[in-house]
């Protein structure tokens, strides 16, 4: 097909890493056996030792968070809806804290989510690249490449990742 072409090879993954690459397609969910935490103007607005990740080939992590363990206060409904092929409808969600300035769209979930995929409904997941600390255990993650895609990247994972330049074929 015009306008596509290959991913770049695949990075070999060090110890302690995993390759994004190495994924499932359809994705698949795991818990996270650390805590997950954001980080919005100073305000911890969510920490979880109950989180789940979802891994799905070529993006960085998602990491998602039971609504009992978000500052559930400081969300706005949004009126941006997404879809994922395999998820189904997400609902996204501003974040608003005192003093501080609206993060739209920061976070989303998946309120009624397609089969093989209700163990994350209501939770919430965040764009790292739209909050201030997104953090995995010790690790403070950066923002999957290119805005779009939700992933959490640290040192654990390597791509190459959908999102960076040249990728929109993959």
């Amino acid at each position: 097909m015009a306008g596509t072409s290959p991913p770049p090879p695949r990075i070999e993954p060090g110890p302690g890493q995993e390759s994004v690459w190495d994924y499932p397609r359809p994705p698949r969910v795991e818990p996270v056996p650390e805590i997950v935490r954001v980080v919005v103007d100073g305000i911890e607005v969510a920490a979880s030792l109950e989180a789940l990740r979802v891994l799905e080939t070529a993006g960085a992590p998602v990491y998602y968070l039971p609504r009992e363990d978000v500052l559930v206060d400081v969300l706005r409904p949004s009126t941006r809806l997404t879809v994922c092929e395999w998820k189904g409808v997400a609902t996204s969600w501003s974040i608003v804290v005192p003093a501080g300035r609206p993060r739209v769209n920061a976070a989303w979930s998946y309120e009624r989510p397609k089969p093989g995929y209700e163990s994350i409904a209501g939770y919430l997941a965040f764009y790292p690249g739209l909050v201030d600390e997104a953090w995995l255990g010790a690790e403070r993650a950066t923002p999957q490449p290119g805005g779009y895609y939700g992933g959490w990247v640290t040192s654990r994972v390597v791509g190459p990742f959908k999102g960076e330049p040249g990728s929109e074929g993959w």
